[in-house]
């Protein structure tokens, strides 16, 4: 099976032709495919896909088998890799998700892609769009979560996967491989979450970590830096252009006045191969 890595801020993914390779053993094999000692290493596995209602579908499958409905940092790795291979001949595309039709933009300057726009769709801080349990017509904002005994003032919003934000003055002094695991599986939601702790350094900037639903601590989360800018900017903190800082890098995000966010941010490819099947 043929493959090739990329990654986008750190957050790094497997990319598989699903047109040209059989793609059938992959949810079985994820864990083992993804895993950095035993496979090729990754947080996550991308599968090209015909589609009847876009340009392409990208089916997204996590580092623990599970089946994601969007991934950021993985969309832009997705654009980037179906233009370089003209699969997708123009520079704005329309890809399937299970999150509905995500639309990038290749950012060329001289021939060289300096960065992926993402039209990432509306957001949701609507319960019953995230979802959470409780009153799923109320907005998920400031809610009282208990994890532990400790007691945390968080908000959730769907950018058509679930998020789980709780905003802190030191995001360094969290111990993120504690709670992440807790917070995802926590009774309030019935899918799991992923979870974003942020800092407000200024009113156009955040420092983010992330805990990412079926991956765990990852280096950045595209969906989660949008997400996070969205909570914040409900909550007054920032403007809506914001900067969001993470471990791998930073991303750019714009929320407008129709709930739609913009994020833009590199992508990287880093190497191809080709996997002995028999090993696995």
């Amino acid at each position: 099976m043929k493959f090739t890595k990329m990654h986008g801020l750190g957050n790094d993914f497997i990319v598989i032709d699903g047109f040209k390779e059989d793609i059938s053993i992959i949810e079985k094999k994820a864990k083992i495919l993804c895993d950095r000692h035993f496979g090729i290493g990754a947080d996550g596995i991308l599968i090209l896909l015909p589609s009847d209602i876009a340009d392409l579908k990208m089916r997204i499958i996590n580092s623990d088998g599970s089946e994601a409905t969007m991934c950021g940092n993985g969309i832009r790795c997705f654009a980037l890799y179906a233009y370089t291979r003209k699969i997708v001949n123009k520079k704005k595309m329309e890809i399937e998700t299970l999150a509905g039709i995500i639309k990038p933009e290749i950012i060329v300057n001289k021939d060289i892609v300096e960065a992926v726009k993402v039209d990432m769709g509306h957001y949701s801080l609507l319960k019953e769009d995230i979802p959470m349990q409780g009153n799923t017509k109320e907005e998920a904002v400031d809610f009282d979560l208990i994890v532990d005994n400790s007691s945390f003032k968080a908000t959730a919003v769907s950018m058509g996967n679930p998020h789980c934000i709780i905003f802190t003055e030191d995001v360094e002094s969290i111990q993120l491989e504690g709670l992440g695991p807790k917070i995802e599986n926590h009774p309030y939601f019935p899918k799991r979450t992923n979870v974003e702790f942020v800092e407000v350094i200024s009113d156009s900037q955040l420092k983010m970590k992330v805990w990412e639903r079926g991956a765990g601590i990852t280096l950045a989360c595209g969906t989660g830096a949008c997400a996070s800018a969205v909570a914040a900017h409900k909550k007054g903190l920032v403007k809506d252009k914001v900067t969001v800082k993470l471990p791998g890098g930073d991303l750019f995000i714009e929320i407008m006045e129709d709930k739609k966010v913009f994020m833009t941010g590199p992508a990287k490819e880093v190497f191809s191969g080709e996997l002995e099947l028999s090993y696995l």
